[in-house]
């Protein structure tokens, strides 16, 4: 395939998700060969629905998606499917293998080597494995496709530093063509060659050329530069009202003036730009706890993965109110299968105090359930059953009101997290445990979530492989399961 060929376009294609919620508006655009481009745009603006437009998954109601009838496509996914999660890592990967079924064991070998993931047995259940190994897993079933379009849904989401290392230094290597949604500037920035922005208020596509914080920096200037231009046309708006009034109140001929001024004043209210809205930050907040007195859960044992297989080791810590725990180590020594367990009330790694309540964020999201609404899924957890207040519970998580009558299953990856919080929030836990709560939040949001976290009065258990996030935390206690195994 030659490296100029145009291998995707995107010719006036208009689409809706569900009814009455416009994702694109008659947006072209065009991709050649080789080209590493970054995919940007708001919560909920539609990526993955861009994504699913270009496999073929979902089809537009009006206009065009061409990709090059020679053209491979393949997808890395965010989150595994949870009707994967008893199949074994040998029939997860026949699915997307296209070889001799004797070739499979070897290029399996070799896409886990790509994502840094150690060679498991092949009957191993993918429900065994860790959110970061998951992860690596989906990312492995797009590379061993080969495409030639490599889609990659938020790739760096539960992986650690390693992990993000490899990952890396294979897109750089990468010949053929990439888009990947991302909120990872730096990720972003080592090997993507320019921009499409997809405007959730517009829902329109722009290209830019540079790097992600060449086009947040671009963008802020269009900002600005559209609102002086508004500001001076309010200028000259109100002073042709003034004049208007003025020769309409003199009478006679002069009327007819009145009547031009008004007219263009008119004209230039329809000459003002509609300013892009970037995405809202969340607003600051604080996640409530009944501040209880004496110890709240007592860590007696951790299972960590050793060399040598499983191990049980002996932690004995006590977390009292306002006390804050970081869980660090590798993807799949056991950190979510640690936390999962507390979640859990599992006796043998920790004995909670009696009437303590405890809030989860796990990482994948499997704690909400998919067929409930919005306004269900916060008054689950809400002591006062009222719907005014769930609604602004979820407004204050940035859920506007027109999804809270909708299905979990209906909002984005970024929407779902959101509204994890929110159920924190509205839950008042007196033990937070927090399984990667910055996967998929746009970025925007990180600081706000970290300040929460700091002022947190209970006591909090986390995991994150995010340093920057972690550094605006007040971090009491370690736990570095690595050093156990």
């Amino acid at each position: 395939m030659a490296k100029d060929n145009v291998v995707l376009r995107f010719d006036s294609v208009s689409f809706e998700y569900g009814h009455k919620k416009p994702i694109l508006d008659e947006v072209s655009f065009s991709m050649r060969q080789g080209s590493k481009i970054t995919l940007m745009g708001q919560n909920g603006a539609g990526k993955s629905s861009l994504f699913k437009l270009i496999t073929g998954e979902m089809k537009p109601q009006h206009g065009r998606v061409s990709v090059d009838k020679e053209a491979t496509v393949a997808l890395g996914r965010q989150v595994m499917p949870r009707d994967q999660l008893d199949v074994t890592v040998k029939d997860f990967f026949a699915q997307f293998f296209k070889g001799k079924e004797w070739e499979l064991p070897m290029h399996i070998k070799e896409v886990l080597q790509v994502v840094n993931l150690p060679q498991p047995p092949l009957e191993k259940k993918i429900r065994e494995f860790s959110g970061g190994q998951q992860a690596r897993l989906l990312l492995a079933s797009a590379l061993i496709q080969d495409p030639d379009i490599l889609l990659l849904d938020e790739p760096t989401n539960n992986l650690d530093y390693a992990g993000i290392t490899h990952l890396t230094e294979f897109l750089t290597n990468y010949e053929k063509t990439c888009i990947v949604i991302s909120h990872d500037a730096e990720f972003l920035n080592s090997f993507t060659h320019g921009v499409l922005y997809l405007d959730v208020f517009t829902h329109k596509i722009e290209q830019y050329t540079g790097d992600y914080y060449d086009v947040v920096e671009e963008i802020s200037k269009r900002i600005a530069k559209a609102q002086s231009e508004n500001v001076r046309l309010e200028r000259t708006i109100q002073e042709k009202k003034d004049q208007a009034n003025v020769f309409a109140n003199k009478g006679g001929k002069l009327r007819a003036v009145a009547k031009r001024m008004r007219d263009l004043a008119t004209e230039l209210e329809e000459n003002k730009v509609d300013v892009r809205k970037e995405d809202k930050t969340l607003p600051a907040f604080e996640i409530p706890c009944q501040e209880p007195v004496g110890p709240i859960v007592n860590i007696k044992t951790v299972k960590v993965l050793t060399d040598l297989g499983q191990a049980i080791k002996r932690v004995d810590l006590v977390l009292k109110k306002n006390m804050h725990l970081l869980v660090s180590g590798p993807n799949g020594i056991g950190k979510s299968t640690f936390l999962e367990a507390l979640a859990s009330g599992d006796e043998e790694r920790a004995h909670i105090t009696q009437g303590m309540k405890v809030g989860y964020y796990r990482q994948d999201f499997s704690t909400l359930d998919y067929n409930s609404t919005v306004m269900e899924t916060l008054l689950l957890v809400m002591e006062e059953k009222s719907e005014q207040l769930a609604y602004q519970i979820a407004a204050k998580f940035l859920i506007p009101g027109e999804l809270v009558q909708n299905k979990v299953e209906s909002l984005s990856e970024g929407q779902k997290g959101l509204l994890m919080l929110a159920q924190l929030y509205a839950e008042k836990p007196d033990l937070l445990i927090l399984d990667e709560p910055t996967n998929h939040i746009n970025f925007r949001h990180l600081p706000v979530i970290a300040e929460a976290l700091d002022k947190y009065k209970g006591a909090m258990i986390l995991v994150s492989h995010v340093p920057d996030f972690v550094a605006q935390i007040r971090i009491d206690e370690v736990l570095d399961l690595e050093s156990l195994s």
